[in-house]
């Protein structure tokens, strides 16, 4: 088996190895731009460490992993232009530097490619990864739409959230994992499995993001905390919050919610206390734990040796503890 590490080398040393040479090079300069900043390879590494699981030559299965990769850097993409970002993995966007024109352009472009590259599988498996690939990209347009739909709701239920973030982050990581079963000819048992792992994983994945947002530990987490709060975003934090509120508690939030000026610091301070009150740090942590107990049995469920699942675990446990 190779190590997490080792396969994230393997993926970043194909991508620079890739050809987009052809013209018109303002069409494709972008595309190599985004692939080249190589990121954590979540998504690429999680389809080739299922793959190893069966198979020992992983670069029979580069392509297709990196078909996923491309998918999903498409989709980050078009997010920096809907969300006028500027900075992306600490350098300028594809928009800020090229413009939303080129933006939209490239990133329609990455799809095409990300659909060229899963193309390179032998033709018994093509049928079943292409449908896959296909609804797996349906469902995170999905959940794309119900966050842009969500944001002008003030009743937006926990069940509603979930399936949102299950739509727009747990499916492509669990579309990952399967995938690479697919092509290495896992059992149906596996792949439901594989999947469910991924699913669950993007879950918790989320949570703890809501989670760090408010509460992480600024200079560990290498970012400004508070962001989700001072946006409206609706989080699980925030959404717990406002359905366990009392009527002043959910006054008070609303208030802060419909200035267009604010102190940022003040607002903060204000949720987190309202957050504190309501005990919702610790509904979200249980409801994390919950799903990573999901995680180790669908792991237990994978009729391979344990040595092969040892960095899946890794993978949940390196979420999990992310610095709070």
């Amino acid at each position: 088996m190779y190590t997490w590490e080792e396969l994230r080398d393997i993926v970043n040393s194909f991508i620079d190895g890739l050809e987009f040479e052809r013209e018109p090079r303002e069409l494709y300069a972008p595309v190599r731009y985004t692939l080249e900043q190589s990121g954590k390879r979540v998504r690429p590494v999680l389809f080739l460490l299922a793959y190893n699981m069966y198979k020992d030559c992983v670069r029979e299965a580069l392509y297709p992993a990196v078909a996923v990769e491309t998918y999903h850097n498409y989709t980050l993409i078009h997010d920096d232009v809907m969300d006028r970002a500027d900075i992306r993995r600490g350098k300028p966007t594809v928009c800020a530097k090229w413009g939303d024109t080129a933006a939209i352009l490239s990133g329609d472009t990455m799809l095409v490619l990300a659909y060229e590259f899963l193309a390179h599988v032998p033709s018994e498996k093509l049928p079943s990864m292409l449908a896959l690939f296909t609804e797996t990209a349906k469902q995170i347009g999905d959940g794309q739409q119900y966050d842009l739909d969500f944001e002008k709701r003030d009743d937006v239920s926990e069940a509603e959230y979930m399936e949102m973030i299950r739509l727009k982050t747990s499916v492509l990581l669990a579309a990952s994992l399967k995938l690479g079963g697919i092509l290495a000819g896992a059992s149906d048992d596996d792949l439901y499995n594989l999947y469910k792992y991924g699913e669950t994983m993007g879950l918790a994945f989320q949570l703890q993001d809501d989670l760090l947002d408010v509460y992480a530990d600024e200079k560990l987490f290498g970012k400004k905390i508070g962001g989700d709060i001072c946006c409206n975003k609706k989080t699980f934090l925030l959404i717990t919050a406002m359905n366990l509120a009392s009527p002043s508690q959910l006054a008070v939030m609303k208030e802060w919610m419909e200035k267009d000026v604010f102190d940022e610091k003040e607002k903060i301070a204000c949720f987190t206390a309202i957050y504190n009150e309501l005990g919702v740090r610790e509904i979200c942590e249980k409801r994390i734990k919950e799903l990573f107990d999901r995680c180790d049995a669908y792991i237990d469920g994978i009729a391979v040796d344990e040595e092969k699942k040892i960095y899946l675990k890794k993978f949940a446990d390196s979420i999990l503890n992310r610095n709070i």
